[in-house]
């Protein structure tokens, strides 16, 4: 009577411990082999309670109830053995090959049913194990039986310690759970205690009641390495683990302390509605769900938390277990402070930039008021020439001395005055366009129109005039194309680069008189190259390597560094060009900008 209150028990236990794990939201690889080892072990237990009821009441052959028995008894160590593989590998890819562990249990049913005829399964069969004579078969079946047992409860075991460490609750109960059923039947087979065949589904069901504790009620699944663990909570990033259904099993400290969040609150909540909470768009984080799930590749995206007031780069990378999609990992980068520090870099810059453009203009305006004085002068004497004759011309009217070819040849004087003007006038009008092409040079960056080589070279000249008088250089031009040849760009971003780079040359010589840079433009083969030479003493070892990289200047205090750097700038983002140079120690420097035509 008392071994059928413990079946019952222990079936009733089954029931609900089946009940409890197949009304989870998701039916896992581990719930579904654990539903099976349950209705193996629920197959054995109601069979021996029908055949303790009925066996003697109905004067029934007990082994007929064995019959239905062993379908749960055979198939219980395969199912153990998926349980430590499952356990260890999270999610496996179901093989042909793993058909081969149901060859035995079948075989030994049929030999079972079969017995009768040939008594390979039991030579004599009794309730009581001391009294049972079992065949010769039967040994095949228990090593098997036990091969799978240990296999599946090693693998539990070792994993278990890998995941949580050796003194885990988790690694005691599994323990405990694997040596019970083989302790008390080794005990029973060497008879110090006596065990009945009833004895063995009950300690294997407190063995799989104790693996399901470990498994689901401590969320082993998803512990991580006890040492891992404490590394990940110094981590300065965030992040978070979900499973395949994309709920979170998994997070660090610095996540929780940074969104100030429970982990209690956050486990196995969905992700999305988590996300929710704080305004962030889904839609997003669902399509990087759905690239990760199918690829190995990182998915990045960059959002600000109002909860946390931080902006964050957040990373999604699949987790993958032989090419198995288990689940998803999320990084959390605070990148915060980068942010505060770029947008300082950037304040840094453009006051840098400005007090550059600033330079250029005061320098430019002052060659420019040098340039304007001469025509100004020019125009004001030929004003003079033009009111002399104006005043001639009135005092010769009615003088009959005054003949037709003395009027034509005061109307000659004034016209020859006039075209004196005019031309005065159009260089004047050429310096003022040049002067306010360049005053808007910095900010324009989206002007892009044709002009010749021969307007470049125009503007060059009246903006460099004053700078190379003053300092006795002469600039040598050598046209080596078609004045008329078209090139496509902002042509005030390249005259304001090859004066800079003239300038630039001018101080190399450092007052030296008498002097010369050479400005030469050429073509090679599909590209325009604007050369600039001078033959000063080279750059420095030192200098050399940085330009066109860094902010670098020879001039000191009165140099920003901008002018080399910006000016690669420039013939790259508005001429997709680019800007080269050849020095040589006491020769001089050469610089190539070239344009693609």
């Amino acid at each position: 009577m008392l071994s059928v209150i413990s079946l019952s028990i222990t079936t009733i236990l089954l029931l609900y411990l089946s009940y409890v794990i197949y009304k989870k939201e998701h039916m896992t690889q581990m719930r579904n082999v654990f539903l099976c080892t349950l209705a193996c072990l629920f197959i054995w237990c109601v069979g021996l309670i029908a055949q303790l009821l009925f066996s003697k009441r109905f004067n029934i052959n007990p082994i007929y109830f064995d019959y239905f028995v062993y379908i749960g008894n055979c198939f219980l160590p395969v199912t153990t053995l998926f349980i430590g593989l499952i356990f260890s590998r999270t999610k496996i890819t179901f093989k042909r090959i793993y058909f081969l562990l149901f060859v035995i249990p079948i075989l030994s049913l049929i030999l079972l049913w079969t017995n009768d005829y040939h008594h390979l399964f039991y030579t004599h069969y009794s309730t009581d194990m001391n009294e049972t004579v079992f065949g010769p078969y039967f040994t095949i079946h228990s090593i098997y039986t036990y091969l799978l047992l240990f296999i599946g409860i090693y693998l539990l075991i070792k994993h278990s310690i890998k995941h949580s460490g050796i003194f885990s609750r988790q690694v005691f109960l599994i323990t405990i759970g694997a040596l019970l059923p083989i302790v008390i039947n080794i005990l029973g087979s060497f008879n110090i205690i006596k065990i009945s065949i009833y004895t063995t589904p009950i300690t294997f069901a407190i063995t799989i009641l104790l693996f399901a504790i470990s498994i689901f009620k401590f969320g082993f699944l998803n512990i991580t390495p006890i040492a891992f663990q404490k590394i990940a909570d110094r981590m300065s990033n965030g992040y978070i683990v979900l499973n395949e259904f994309e709920n979170v099993v998994d997070c660090n400290k610095t996540l929780l302390d940074t969104f100030s969040l429970d982990k209690n609150t956050l486990m196995n909540k969905p992700l999305i509605s988590i996300l929710k909470k704080y305004n962030m768009d889904t839609e997003i984080v669902e399509n990087a769900f759905e690239k990760v799930k199918h690829s190995n590749e990182t998915i990045s995206i960059e959002h600000y938390f109002k909860a946390a007031k931080k902006y964050f780069t957040v990373e999604f990378t699949s987790i993958r277990n032989k090419n198995s999609f288990i689940g998803t990992l999320i990084l959390f980068n605070d990148i915060t402070q980068h942010k505060l520090d770029l947008q300082t870099i950037k304040n840094n810059q453009d006051i840098l930039v400005e007090r550059e453009r600033l330079a250029t203009l005061g320098q430019m305006i002052g060659g420019i008021a040098h340039n304007l004085k001469t025509p100004i002068m020019s125009i004001s004497g030929a004003a003079e020439g033009i009111l002399d004759l104006i005043h001639e011309y009135s005092v010769s009217i009615g003088d009959p001395e005054v003949t037709k070819e003395d009027h034509l040849e005061i109307a000659g004087e004034m016209e020859e005055w006039i075209h004196k003007i005019q031309s005065h006038l159009s260089y004047m009008s050429d310096v003022i366009t040049t002067v306010k092409g360049q005053a808007v040079a910095f900010s324009d960056t989206t002007t892009f129109t044709s002009f010749t080589v021969e307007d470049f070279i125009r503007q060059v000249n009246i903006l460099m005039k004053h700078e190379l008088s003053n300092a006795l250089v002469e600039l040598e031009e050598k046209i080596e194309i078609s004045n008329d040849t078209v090139v496509k760009g902002n042509i005030n971003s390249l005259v304001q680069v090859v004066n800079n780079i003239i300038s630039n040359a001018i101080q190399a010589y450092n007052g030296k008189e008498g002097e010369k840079i050479i400005l030469d433009v050429y073509k090679d083969s599909n590209t325009i190259v604007v050369k600039i030479q001078d033959f000063a003493g080279g750059i420095s070892d030192s200098v050399k390597h940085k330009l066109f990289k860094e902010m670098i200047t020879t001039k000191g205090k009165n140099g920003t560094g901008l002018g080399l750097f910006m000016s690669y700038s420039n013939i790259k983002a508005h001429f997709n060009g680019n800007i080269r140079f050849e020095t040589r120690k006491g020769k001089g420097t050469s610089f190539y900008i070239e344009l693609p035509c």
